[in-house]
């Protein structure tokens, strides 16, 4: 497993990073426990959760994938082999039973988030500390151009929030923090702060990033190369839509996608066409759809790790395989000339 290094640390993480979200709801206990066992024993070591976790949300499940996680860490007492991620939720009405209110980035409500995902989690450090989605009006989740929201509300100031988790690193309960779900502005604004010693160096920026979307490239690609914050990229088989499964209004049962109909974010008018494209050139090249997909993503100089989650086993061992994929130039220049047709039809 090739290795990257976490940002200006002196962390080496694995290209792959192990994704949790179904754990607790379409995942159970045990299939957890099977998927961080089988991980770690093919060299990924680098994982990612989220307090908000399983996915979709809901208050009954809310913060289940971290307990399953402490449950692996409690049974085989492993911590120290994993570098392990995780993420404060953002604000949000549909969130109202985080925290006893609306969710924001303030001390108190940060420091709480904290504490509580270190009980779930059964350690007491977490390596990279994230903000899920920022708190001001931003152009995320299928927004591709940013429009200003006069109704935005308030926002915790973000030095305010640096500052705060400043003082989580000098407590020891985070080592290194990083943003998701951001803007270049953000990006910068956080390295500005802390050039100005106001908190840590933010060290990733956890985006979506696939061949349905590649609006990373535009302004934080360059970002990610010059001040080394890294793209930790989710949704590289685009939520399994690049395995070409869905293609033709299939709904395999048990799917993601079958199970959660109202995530749309991966059928939008243009993305069908784009999608069978690309798994038609992946067939075409003797290729593995998926894997055609994944290894496009781990190509891309500007990334740290891309975060494989999967229902199955085998799904598991299909994306890890695709470190073993190389593309060909050939196949690259085709990529190329579908993404220059279909250029951001999933933002």
């Amino acid at each position: 497993m090739e290795l990257r290094r976490l940002g200006r640390t002196d962390l080496d993480v694995s290209l792959i990073c192990l994704g949790t979200m179904t754990w607790g709801r379409q995942n159970s206990l045990e299939d957890g426990l099977a998927q961080m066992d089988y991980a770690l024993d093919r060299g990924v070591f680098f994982w990612d959760t989220a307090e908000m976790y399983p996915i979709a949300p809901q208050a009954e499940t809310y913060g289940r994938t971290e307990e399953i996680i402490g449950e692996w860490f409690a049974s085989r007492g492993q911590r120290d082999k994993v570098i392990l991620a995780t993420k404060a939720v953002g604000p949000g009405a549909r969130f109202r039973h985080v925290r006893d209110g609306y969710p924001k980035f303030t001390r108190e409500q940060l420091t709480q988030a904290v504490d509580d995902s270190l009980r779930r989690l059964q350690t007491d450090y977490i390596d990279l500390y994230q903000l899920h989605w920022p708190e001001r009006s931003v152009n995320t989740f299928g927004k591709l151009g940013y429009m200003p929201n006069p109704d935005e509300g308030d926002w915790t100031p973000l030095e305010d929030v640096l500052g705060t988790l400043n003082e989580l690193v000098e407590s020891g309960k985070i080592r290194h923090i990083g943003l998701s779900n951001e803007t270049p502005w953000g990006v910068m604004k956080f390295l500005q702060l802390a050039e100005q010693g106001i908190g840590p160096r933010v060290v990733t920026v956890q985006n979506p990033y696939s061949l349905l979307n590649r609006s990373f490239e535009v302004g934080l690609a360059e970002i990610a190369h010059r001040e080394d914050v890294g793209l930790f990229a989710y949704a590289p088989n685009a939520a399994g839509v690049l395995s070409g499964k869905y293609l033709d209004g299939a709904r395999p049962p048990g799917a993601r996608m079958t199970v959660f109909p109202d995530n749309t974010r991966y059928f939008t008018p243009r993305a069908e066409e784009a999608t069978r494209r690309y798994v038609t050139l992946a067939r075409d090249h003797g290729l593995d759809p998926s894997q055609m997909a994944h290894a496009f993503v781990l190509s891309r100089p500007f990334l740290t790790s891309s975060i494989v989650g999967a229902t199955t086993l085998e799904q598991l061992k299909t994306a890890i395989d695709s470190t073993a994929v190389t593309l060909s130039p050939e196949i690259l220049a085709e990529i190329e000339k579908i993404h220059h047709e279909f250029t951001f039809p999933c933002p």
